[in-house]
């Protein structure tokens, strides 16, 4: 490789990786082992950039279309970029990948015995953003999960060797639940792209219409179908909390943290009165202490 096309692998890198600072739920925090930490950012790289493609959040005409081996005028096609994406995929798994991200995640496959399964998944959830804007049923939306939130709970209890069917069970309700959390949170953004993660069943029921999300604050029937979902998402924190004590060490500390994040976000949609339109209600540190505490002890 040469040092200009070093650089451009450098730089890829870090644009992605960096964002790992801002997200809800730590990535890979300061008390995991090391190589738990190098291979959940490896992970983390992959599912970040194939969000970032989704999203259509590249910078045009950057490195990433060109070490997927993606012409310049068909870079902005976000499915043409995802099927380069899928194929460099699958070269982890067989031979060399072009991507930088890819070639990072390499190892960390052959040490964990990853299987292209949940890596599949997230690219799905990604092109089926690019084809389905709205979910008609709870059920749905739950299916859209299992693509776009489930595979990483999967991930981190397969890197860090601890993965049984109950445990994955467990995991797959806090990774839907912090899914449906999201997705409330960012209503407005959401809707800005042409996308809506309220099921219309549910949106008909508290008689809700499109317009009434397009405004600056919810009205009343907005705020009880933002808290009827929030109960939804409390519902599967509770399901899954118990995933976190069934492991021990800082494996523990990690995945209360996940569980812990999820109901520190609702509580803060809760005291803005379930009105996410404004913004996303955040949580401060001292909520996401009190709730990681309370997860711990098994309560909550």
């Amino acid at each position: 490789m040469t040092r200009t096309s070093t650089s451009h692998a450098t730089e890829a890198e870090r644009g992605t990786l960096d964002k790992a600072a801002h997200e809800n739920f730590p990535v890979a925090p300061f008390f995991l082992p090391g190589a738990w930490r190098t291979d959940l950012m490896a992970v983390y790289g992959f599912a970040r950039l194939v969000d970032d493609i989704g999203d259509g959040d590249l910078t045009p005409g950057g490195a990433d279309a060109r070490f997927l081996g993606v012409s310049a005028k068909d870079a902005e096609d976000r499915l043409v970029m995802l099927d380069a994406f899928e194929a460099d995929l699958h070269r982890v798994f067989a031979s060399t990948p072009r991507h930088p991200l890819l070639r990072r995640l390499q190892p960390t496959v052959r040490r964990r015995g990853l299987t292209p399964e949940p890596f599949l998944g997230l690219i799905g959830a990604n092109r089926q953003d690019q084809l389905v804007s709205r979910y008609e049923t709870y059920d749905d939306l739950l299916a859209y999960c299992e693509l776009s939130a489930n595979p990483v709970g999967r991930l981190v209890l397969a890197v860090t060797g601890t993965a049984t069917p109950e445990r994955i069970r467990r995991s797959d309700a806090v990774c839907t639940a912090l899914q449906i959390v999201e997705h409330l949170q960012d209503v407005a953004e959401d809707l800005g792209r042409d996308r809506i993660y309220l099921p219309a069943a549910d949106m008909k029921r508290f008689h809700v219409q499109e317009a009434d999300l397009a405004t600056n604050t919810a009205g009343a029937s907005v705020r009880a179908l933002v808290a009827y979902e929030a109960q939804r998402a409390r519902d599967l924190l509770n399901e899954g909390a118990p995933l976190v004590g069934s492991v021990h060490g800082r494996l523990r500390l990690l995945l209360a943290g996940f569980v812990a994040g999820g109901r520190a976000a609702i509580r803060a949609i809760a005291a803005a009165d379930f009105d996410v339109l404004p913004g996303p209600p955040k949580p401060g540190k001292v909520q996401l202490l009190r709730e990681a505490g309370v997860t711990l002890r098994g309560k909550g």
